[in-house]
């Protein structure tokens, strides 16, 4: 695990329940990505959530931002959300597991 994205989703306040559903459904097509070795989605407030995965190589970073929960997001980005996520990669630094 080397690398991962950071993506911050803006919800417009009456589809925040939407997002969050959304996001929620897409943990099973995270689990059907054999290159997205872990995928978190979070809420940060009542509009704003998260998601943060990671990667062992830029082969399979790629691959998730070509993938269904990408091509998702940008689906309900223009109905759903006040901008397009702001979807950043990074480098990992540490990272701790159980």
């Amino acid at each position: 695990m080397k690398i991962g994205l950071l993506a911050r989703i803006e919800a417009k306040p009456e589809y925040a329940d939407k997002v969050e559903a959304l996001l929620g459904e897409a943990l099973e097509l995270a689990r059907q990505e054999d290159r997205t070795l872990v995928w978190f989605a979070f809420r940060l407030d009542a509009n704003t959530f998260g998601v943060f995965d990671t990667f062992a190589d830029e082969e399979g970073r790629t691959a998730h931002l070509e993938g269904r929960i990408a091509a998702a997001l940008m689906e309900a980005a223009p109905t759903m959300l006040s901008a397009a996520p702001d979807i950043r990669p990074v480098d990992l630094l540490a990272v701790k597991l159980p």
